[in-house]
């Protein structure tokens, strides 16, 4: 089948290479006209890796991520320091951590040269057949596999989008480039409107987040003394995971989720995956990992399909 694969983030790249994997023809545009992504950490715990390993790239994905080699003694804190829940090491035994520009330059090395067109404006045709509009040319497909992101054009155009919603608060986040003794001790500290968490990844990086509840669209001069000023305050290592991130290396966003699940994934010869189709909040730490999911299903659906019709 000769399909195409609209968005560049991980969900589309781990649905061009799956079906790539199983021999099909697989063109994915990218809006963005650069290589260079951004991000910080994201967390994948034992469902990511049992998908990545049906299309072989579950070891390769554990090379370049922190997990229970790392010694962790997860657990929430108040923002004075006082433990308030330890968590058993058996509910992170499958949580693995990875900075998610490495994951997304691994992911990209591994499809055919040429696989992805960038500064590419690709949209669907509205009633679902498999035709794709890029930059106002129609190209045609056997399929079309929309994975676009929460704000998804592409959702809006086939009639399914329920929208979105802001979750109420803010979010920096950071790597830092020379980490603070941590004393093997990773979780979450909840204060009142904000939390704040650390999480260990490969070659003595920290990732952090801090969360604040605002309004949206609050606007920060300088997002690392923002943080700073959020944090300052809290317990040790926390300030000093802030301060050992360069200024550059500290974003922020609002953060949105779908205002309502989706009644649908699909629309005739096309389909969501990834954000595109169940956007979530980050504290629930499934975002990458439902991405994966979904990729891996729609590959594994088109093999199986495949063999019953030999």
């Amino acid at each position: 089948m000769h399909i195409a694969v609209i968005g560049g983030g991980i969900a589309g790249l781990v649905t061009g290479y799956s079906l790539q994997r199983d021999g099909h023809q697989v063109t994915l545009y990218e809006q963005r006209a650069g290589s260079d992504t951004e991000g910080a950490g994201l967390t994948l715990f034992g469902n990511a890796f049992a998908a990545l390993a049906e299309v072989g790239l579950s070891d390769v994905v554990k090379d370049i991520s922190s997990g229970t080699n790392v010694p962790m003694h997860p657990g929430q804190r108040s923002p004075e320091g006082r433990l308030m829940l330890t968590l058993p090491a058996s509910s992170v035994a499958s949580l693995r951590s990875v900075h998610r520009v490495t994951l997304h330059d691994l992911l990209t090395s591994k499809l055919d040269p040429n696989t992805i067109q960038r500064g590419v404006r690709a949209l669907v045709a509205k009633d679902g057949r498999p035709r794709v509009l890029v930059n106002k040319t129609p190209k045609d497909y056997d399929l079309v596999v929309v994975a676009d992101g929460l704000r998804s054009e592409n959702r809006k155009r086939l009639g399914l989008d329920t929208g979105v919603s802001y979750a109420g608060f803010t979010a920096w986040r950071g790597v830092t480039a020379s980490p603070p003794d941590i004393g093997n001790i990773v979780g979450e500290t909840w204060g009142r409107g904000s939390l704040f968490g650390i999480i260990p990844l490969i070659n003595n990086e920290l990732y952090w987040f801090g969360t604040l509840t605002t309004q949206a669209n609050t606007r920060f001069a300088d997002e690392h003394k923002a943080a700073q000023k959020t944090f300052g305050e809290w317990h040790h290592p926390i300030p000093a995971c802030i301060d050992a991130t360069p200024s550059e290396n500290v974003i922020r966003h609002d953060v949105f989720e779908l205002a309502r699940p989706l009644s649908t994934f699909t629309r005739g010869q096309v389909v969501l995956v990834g954000d595109a189709a169940h956007a979530m909040t980050p504290n629930l730490g499934q975002g990458a990992a439902q991405g994966i999911e979904d990729a891996v299903t729609l590959a594994l659906l088109l093999r199986n399909q495949q063999h019953a019709s030999l």
